[in-house]
């Protein structure tokens, strides 16, 4: 049993377990890897976003999505109280103004989001745009998995 192919887009051999599953293909993966896959999805959405948008707008709006966004809203605010609180005492500060929304502070992106490195410190906040506070956040649980 072969246990490794050639992705056609790279060039690149790898295991079958870097390809995605394909029922139609001889050997039940694609041919294309799953980096390249992954690229190739990001440049389509990023050229035809528009598009994109309203898709996904209309897909929020079915029930069986309401449904799991209301699920996952629960768990959120049920998986630590602090973070709710803070997250809370942002929202009023800014909009009673004694919190002023600034720029991403790593990359200066005027859509903003507050970060708390600390929950207990609730308007103590970093500004961060949405991928520099994915960025953030996938820092703070790698320093978290290497003091286990």
């Amino acid at each position: 049993m072969v246990d490794s192919k050639e992705c056609f887009k790279c060039k690149t051999v790898k295991l079958l377990s870097e390809f995605y599953a394909h029922q139609y293909m001889a050997d039940g993966h694609l041919n294309k890897c799953k980096e390249c896959t992954k690229n190739n999805n990001s440049k389509h959405r990023k050229n035809n976003l528009e598009k994109y948008r309203e898709y996904d707008k209309k897909r929020s709006t079915l029930d069986h999505r309401k449904k799991l966004h209301s699920e996952v809203n629960r768990l959120w605010r049920n998986a630590d109280k602090r973070r709710v609180a803070a997250h809370n005492a942002v929202s009023r500060a800014i909009k009673k103004g004694d919190l002023v929304r600034l720029p991403c502070q790593k990359c200066s992106n005027p859509k903003s989001l507050a970060h708390h490195e600390d929950y207990d410190k609730k308007l103590d906040v970093v500004w961060l745009c949405q991928p520099c506070h994915k960025q953030r956040h996938k820092e703070i649980n790698s320093m978290l998995l290497m003091k286990e």
